[in-house]
């Protein structure tokens, strides 16, 4: 099966070409032309932009804007995204990251999307041709791309060292596609206790979502085995876990707490 790709200089024209259904954009491809290859017969063209700022980082005064054809592999590569590395390195192989975009993570379903759990964690804002919005209400109307036009790029407050920890779990390495995946960005006050704290979960429903009841039951605490037993008993809640052949529903729901606790203690 043979699509037409058409590419455009402009981020409006390639937005209003998205409109027609069928038509996917083409950022790095690592999942809309494999969906294709996989015999994904919904998809019948893709659109593509050239606009220089989709593949710019800007960080100023502490804030990044990342364009959404910025890949992986140039977020590793950008020693101001320090914060970030570990996110995107657990994005695939080095092959992979070569071509897996920022945009396109946002977009990637379950078990994908780890580069977006750690946005997620860290409040990120992401820009359109539309305007801007916040990174979670962005992934509730993700799928809507008449309404919401192409994304141009995220924004984001880089994380000082230390603030976001991030975990992958997999039954693969380095490579393997998630069991689980969590953030979590952390701001302690002076005794070392938790002042404010954003969770992201990934593979707990079909896109990632925040953990906010066991959000709210860290503020206070210590990241000690005692102190942290309320927000691990509480972690998996309004979460509904996929199945699907790395792992089930029910393994990932037993799993993710344990992985929580570890992530907070280590």
């Amino acid at each position: 099966m043979s699509l037409a790709v058409q590419t455009y200089s402009l981020v409006r024209d390639a937005s209003d070409a998205m409109k027609p259904d069928g038509i996917r954009y083409l950022g790095g491809g690592t999942l809309v032309v494999r969906a294709v290859n996989e015999g994904d017969v919904s998809i019948t063209g893709y659109v593509r932009s050239t606009a220089p700022g989709l593949r710019t980082i800007d960080i100023v005064e502490g804030r990044a804007t990342i364009g959404a054809s910025v890949t992986m592999a140039a977020v590793l590569a950008n020693a101001g995204l320090a914060g970030l590395h570990p996110v995107a390195k657990a994005v695939g192989g080095p092959a992979v990251r070569n071509m897996a975009t920022v945009g396109g993570n946002l977009f990637a379903p379950a078990p994908y999307g780890d580069f977006t759990v750690g946005l997620l964690a860290l409040d990120a804002t992401v820009h359109g041709a539309d305007g801007e919005s916040p990174i979670e209400d962005f992934l509730a109307g993700r799928d809507d791309r008449r309404k919401r036009g192409i994304v141009t790029a995220v924004s984001l407050d880089v994380p000082s060292a230390g603030v976001l920890r991030f975990l992958k779990v997999s039954r693969v390495k380095p490579r393997g596609v998630s069991v689980v995946t969590i953030a979590a960005a952390l701001a302690l006050d002076d005794a070392g206790k938790v002042k404010s704290a954003r969770i992201a979960l990934g593979c707990m429903a079909d896109r990632p979502i925040r953990a906010q009841a066991a959000e709210q039951a860290l503020i206070g605490c210590k990241l000690e085995k005692d102190d942290i037993r309320d927000a691990v008993a509480v972690i998996g809640e309004g979460t509904n876990p996929i199945t699907d052949p790395v792992a089930s529903a029910w393994y990932r729901s037993e799993v993710l707490p344990v992985h929580f606790s570890r992530l907070l203690l280590g």
